[in-house]
């Protein structure tokens, strides 16, 4: 089954919605508008149930077919934008200077749009759909929010599935993979303190700047040498703040933050320990002192791989191309934290070859990905709860 007919005739609607969401970009949990007309949207097209306010300013909306099944599949989208200034010339670019969608996140809710408008107007299934808008999937835990407030077990999910643009990857092809497809992704800050002094008499100082050089140089030893070289791990670096940034001054505080990336828990305990070992005896080597906080992120995303399969099976219906062993990636996405509460599957929709990365200011979503998208999330509610 290729794209619906009746979902293309409804492209230059679609895509009038979504650039005017990419016009007005929200940030984590300040989603209002964005949300309001999600829900506008859902109300007119005769969703069955919509409820607003959900995990903050998340919008779910509920669909039931024909028949008697009690069988409830859940899709998802991700509504929040990014704090970049847009460098894309579009003609519907950010009015807002400083945010902008530079992650897709417009057009994944309007292609969950678009699918809800086809199966509330057909109903050619035998269950319940239950679309989940997400807020804050921008580091904002809006997938934990959400669960927090029992979302599955008050709308009776029982799977759920979701899709992210992918550049770089042909248009409107699929990407997937049973188990890990994406890693899970946490924050560590290490805080090395001494005793400060004058850069021309660092003897009766104690160099925090030195103890923390180093202590960035041994952390790269853990993917090296602490973890199973078979086992993909990231343990990155992003920042480094010295005192006061001048010339001749020894600080007596230096911070380091940092991501760690990893697939299997035992794995991520080993590097949460290793971090606080290294960062302690490295500073006490010395003689400045160093403590670790280090705060747990997403989890793995990790597809069921019966639902994967399908998932892969509706794609390639949809398309005519997909990637059914894709490679797995180091960064993450909070839908993981749904999967690791419901079997499901996540896929990548190809943003076209020539795209701009994602968090790139030069990004912007294709349009020509709106049918396929809401096509795919259509059939999978009519092949997963068929009627009749």
């Amino acid at each position: 089954m290729p794209v619906k007919n009746r979902i293309a005739e409804w492209q230059d609607e679609l895509t009038a919605f979504r650039q005017d969401l990419h016009r007005h970009p929200e940030l984590r949990f300040e989603e209002h508008r964005t949300a309001a007309l999600v829900a506008d949207r859902l109300r007119a097209m005769g969703c069955d149930a919509v409820r607003e306010g959900v995990g903050r300013t998340g919008v779910v909306a509920v669909i039931r077919g024909r028949g008697t099944s009690r069988r409830v599949v859940g899709f998802r989208a991700d509504m929040d934008a990014l704090p970049i200034l847009e460098q894309t010339g579009a003609d519907h670019a950010s009015t807002i200077a400083g945010r902008m969608h530079a992650c897709g996140h417009d057009g994944h809710t309007t292609m969950l749009l678009g699918a809800l408008r086809y199966l509330a107007e057909t109903r050619n299934f035998d269950g319940t759909v239950v679309a989940l808008f997400q807020p804050a999937e921008e580091g904002g835990g809006g997938a934990k929010a959400m669960l927090a407030e029992g979302v599955f077990e008050e709308f009776g999910v029982e799977e759920v599935y979701a899709l992210h643009n992918w550049p770089g990857v042909p248009l409107g092809a699929f990407r997937t993979r049973p188990g890990p497809f994406l890693a899970a992704a946490d924050k560590f800050e290490i805080t090395v303190t001494g005793k400060g002094g004058h850069g021309a008499m660092p003897h009766l100082a104690v160099d925090c700047n030195l103890a923390a050089a180093q202590i960035v140089v041994t952390l790269q030893s853990i993917a090296s040498r602490v973890i199973d070289a078979q086992q993909p791990v990231v343990v990155t670096v992003g920042g480094i703040r010295s005192g006061s940034f001048t010339y001749n001054v020894l600080p007596d505080t230096v911070s380091i933050i940092g991501t760690v990336r990893t697939y299997r828990e035992e794995d991520r305990q080993t590097i949460r320990h290793r971090l606080s070992q290294i960062a302690a005896a490295t500073a006490t080597a010395h003689g400045a002192q160093a403590t670790c906080a280090y705060s747990v992120g997403v989890e793995a995303l990790v597809n069921a791989p019966d639902h994967a399969a399908f998932a892969a099976d509706v794609a390639e219906g949809v398309s005519g191309s997909v990637v059914r062993d894709a490679a797995p990636v180091m960064g993450s996405e909070d839908f993981g934290d749904m999967l690791a509460a419901r079997p499901g599957a996540f896929l990548f929709l190809g943003n076209g070859e020539d795209s701009a990365d994602l968090h790139n200011p030069g990004y912007d979503f294709n349009d020509a990905l709106i049918p396929v998208g809401a096509s795919f999330f259509a059939e999978m509610a009519e092949r997963r709860m068929p009627a009749g």
